[in-house]
């Protein structure tokens, strides 16, 4: 179903850990925004569940996880500031004019910025503007592999529902 396979070459497996956890933060930021190729903005936009989740709001929450670890915690801007709800629960709210291109331009871009704003730090730095401050990156790096690897776990079955009504 995905594009994406995990990585298990001998060159990531004999990296230094700083590689291997840049290895494995892009290669889920990769397979999170995978999960809308092929679906429609109605399919992307469908409500399988209870909850906000959505495929897109997924993705658009991604963006929000990125922002909060890589530009708040970093460098102690409000959510406000960035430009991002102030509740985690409130990032998977879609806006009328949100839609696939536009959504996945902005987690894109998010991870881009990311990876810019940590390129010079070691995994020992700290990130002093997050409330539970001093933590250091390789905390921040496991915090968003955690949340990734949950939320693309959720991604991968809403699409194989999705799929699934597709076939019948």
């Amino acid at each position: 179903m995905m594009t994406v396979q995990p990585t298990i070459e001998r060159e990531t497996l004999d990296a230094e850990l700083r590689a291997q956890f840049e290895t494995f933060l892009d290669e889920h930021r990769e397979r999170l925004a995978a999960v809308l190729d092929g679906l429609t903005e109605q399919e992307a936009r469908a409500s399988l569940v209870p909850s906000r989740t959505t495929l897109l709001g997924l993705l658009k929450h991604g963006s929000f996880v990125e922002k909060v670890w890589f530009d708040a915690a970093l460098t102690g801007r409000t959510r406000a500031e960035i430009g991002i709800p102030e509740n985690p629960d409130e990032s998977f709210v879609l806006a009328a004019d949100d839609d696939i291109p536009t959504v996945r331009a902005t987690y894109e871009q998010a991870c881009a910025a990311s990876r810019r704003a940590t390129a010079h730090l070691s995994l020992d730095d700290p990130l002093p503007g997050h409330r539970l401050s001093p933590l250091p990156l390789r905390w921040a790096y496991l915090h968003v592999l955690r949340e990734l690897a949950q939320h693309l776990g959720h991604a991968e079955i809403l699409r194989e529902q999705l799929l699934a009504k597709r076939a019948s």
